[in-house]
């Protein structure tokens, strides 16, 4: 098993990522630059990291689907690997076409950073087998309120492609605790085969006892369990 965590110019959670997956779980990890062109094959799961790739100039993600890896990222996707966009990471994953939709500004237009809950919605995905069924993780980000049309949303819905959605501690699931203005609350979707997750909440910012919480270990466990 091993991962590899891409770094575009800007990224500044792929230390955090990559911290994570070594030295926390004790997989074999890799930093892959934004630029290479060699094909993943050696790869069991491709993260993309948070970020401001490329200064996050004319929209977030837009230029970085630009970068030679996305190929091969795309590539692996086809042959059925794992990947997971962060952040940044679900905004590059958007543009570059291999999940739906788009993400906008939050509600408030402002910048927001803080712990927010999520409910796992579908538990059937390499990424979402977690022992509880609501998260506490931090949130970081301006523009993450997901946005699509009405014809893709219900195509998300009776696909379970919904993966994470934004509740409060108890798993209600109301506007008030929706932190950016997301449609149907949404924080994490899949593709139809399952095999790439797009979140805007940081796992990888939670998965330590010495941080206070490790309920994103959870994400990333589900990834290493799906592939032992």
């Amino acid at each position: 098993m091993k991962f590899g965590v891409v770094r575009f110019p800007g990224s500044n959670c792929d230390d955090d990522c990559y911290h994570v997956a070594k030295n926390v779980l004790g997989i074999e990890t890799d930093y892959l630059w934004h630029k290479d062109t060699k094909p993943l094959s050696e790869y069991s799961c491709i993260i993309i990291p948070g970020g401001f790739s490329y200064g996050d100039y004319l929209r977030p993600g837009a230029i970085a689907k630009f970068s030679p890896i996305i190929s091969s990222i795309k590539e692996f996707a086809d042959k059925g690997g794992l990947i997971i966009g962060i952040c940044n990471g679900f905004q590059i994953l958007l543009e570059s076409g291999l999940l739906e939709g788009v993400l906008i500004r939050n509600k408030n237009l402002n910048f927001i950073c803080k712990d927010v809950y999520i409910k796992v919605e579908n538990k059937n995905t390499p990424f979402s087998k977690t022992e509880k069924n609501i998260l506490k993780i931090p949130i970081a980000h301006k523009e993450g309120c997901f946005y699509c049309d009405e014809s893709l949303l219900n195509k998300l819905k009776s696909n379970n492609q919904i993966v994470f959605r934004y509740c409060d501690e108890n798993g209600d699931i109301t506007e008030k605790v929706n932190p950016n203005g997301s449609l149907y609350s949404i924080a994490g979707i899949c593709n139809e085969k399952g095999n790439v997750l797009g979140m805007m909440p940081h796992p990888e910012r939670c998965s330590e006892k010495i941080l206070g919480n490790e309920d994103g270990r959870q994400i990333f466990q589900s990834i290493i369990d799906y592939l032992s």
